[in-house]
């Protein structure tokens, strides 16, 4: 098994990662760090104590397609694409693997992603309508029960403990089958960060291939452990993300207004984000 995380300038949390990730399989596995940062010293250090390969592109070519340099390197039957800011749980990695087995459909399975505090992540979701990807963007924060956010979230707080297959799954930690992989080419690389998971758990359901979310396995994920501090960058990259899969979604020639309405709505809503901090 091939698992491939994307590292920009870490710190202790690539350690973590490396670390804990020795008692989530019991099958064999090649660690890939895709370095897309300048300062090596940490990536090095890790790969050196635990057997990684590291890939320097020799710049930054953002999540999807380093993940996709990471993946395409090895032959390997499944890839786990991760984030280093992710703490594996005990046989998480079996769980999932498991669970491929008994899904042969499955393109994608990923984990229950804990936050640090214990909390549960929404990591499965449906694939947004533009109605339900509208309001969930501009009431989460203010009125977070809104009935968009919570048709978006799938009804997940009755669902946390089952599998069951989902419109697509965060890209914090997937594992992939190759086989449903490669004929798609990955991630689209039209983005740089964010949005990445969304088009391609759109993409593997539209080939015929399921999403499966696996509560079974667990993981804890410091959410923006590498951005937290330089967020405005991170902001922009999410709303531009945004517009780029909302714009392809809806491409209709007779769509131009909506497209129109969605760039200007999305880049004010980004200006807003960046003045508020």
């Amino acid at each position: 098994m091939r698992v491939v995380t994307v590292a920009f300038n870490p710190g202790d949390e690539l350690e973590h990662f490396a670390e804990s990730l020795r008692s989530a399989s019991s099958a064999p596995v090649t660690l890939v760090i895709v370095d897309n940062g300048t300062e090596t010293a940490v990536v090095d250090d890790v790969a050196a104590r635990h057997g990684a390969e590291v890939v320097r592109p020799g710049t930054n070519l953002g999540y999807g397609a380093a993940a996709n340099i990471g993946a395409r390197r090895g032959e390997e039957p499944w890839v786990v694409v991760a984030n280093p800011d992710i703490v594996w749980h005990p046989g998480s990695l079996d769980e999932l693997l498991a669970a491929g087995d008994r899904n042969p459909r499955a393109g994608s399975l990923g984990p229950r992603i804990l936050n640090t505090d214990g909390t549960v992540y929404p990591s499965a979701r449906a694939v947004p309508s533009l109605t339900q990807g509208a309001g969930h963007a501009l009431f989460v924060k203010i009125w977070p029960g809104n009935p968009w956010t919570r048709a978006y979230r799938q009804g997940q707080e009755e669902m946390l403990l089952t599998e069951h297959a989902v419109g697509w799954l965060s890209g914090a930690c997937l594992l992939l089958r190759r086989e449903a992989l490669a004929p798609l080419g990955g991630f689209d690389e039209r983005y740089f960060m964010f949005f990445e998971d969304v088009d391609l758990g759109d993409r593997l359901g539209r080939a015929g291939w399921r999403n499966v979310y696996v509560p079974t396995a667990q993981v804890v994920h410091d959410q923006g452990a590498s951005w937290r501090h330089r967020p405005a960058p991170m902001v922009r990259a999410h709303h531009q993300s945004a517009e780029t899969y909302l714009l392809r979604r809806y491409s209709a020639w007779y769509l131009a207004p909506l497209r129109w309405l969605i760039s200007l709505g999305l880049r004010a809503r980004a200006w807003v984000e960046i003045r508020r901090g």
